[in-house]
């Protein structure tokens, strides 16, 4: 069974909004809470590679993704830049701590890096900014 176009457009601009917000929050806690000297510092403390460089990636990813999201501009580029932070917490972070959040494991960065990939894969969706910036054949031939 095939969702009707609202539905799935629907589905996809929740699923946006809602990881939109996640990323946000979390590169606003980066940028704004810990600063990003003392991201970098922890970084470090937790073997990230080039620490001070992937903060600020981090943060401007999530940030910066996290609005592009919101809004759906740019959502294949925003969605595997975010893949590939949530690929760097996973291996450098998470990985070694099992599967569970709670014990610091990598559940939460999957997932998050996961639907990052998918809503690159499908994109945004008709209620997007890219809906209205981008011309695809699917755009000249929407119903509802």
């Amino acid at each position: 069974m095939k969702l009707p176009p609202i539905a799935r457009d629907l589905v996809l601009l929740i699923s946006r909004v809602g990881l939109g917000v996640v990323f946000v929050a979390h590169g606003w806690q980066k940028f704004r809470t810990n600063g990003i000297d003392g991201t970098a510092q922890a970084f470090e403390k937790m073997g990230v590679p080039a620490p001070t460089l992937s903060a600020y990636y981090a943060t401007g990813a999530e940030l910066l993704g996290g609005i592009a999201l919101i809004v759906g501009v740019l959502t294949p580029i925003v969605g595997v830049l975010l893949a590939l932070d949530m690929a760097g917490a996973f291996a450098f972070v998470h990985l070694s701590n099992g599967v569970f959040a709670s014990d610091g494991g990598w559940e939460l960065v999957a997932v998050l890096g996961l639907l990052s990939l998918t809503l690159a894969a499908v994109g945004p969706g008709r209620f997007s900014l890219d809906r209205l910036i981008v011309r695809t054949p699917e755009r000249e031939s929407v119903s509802v």
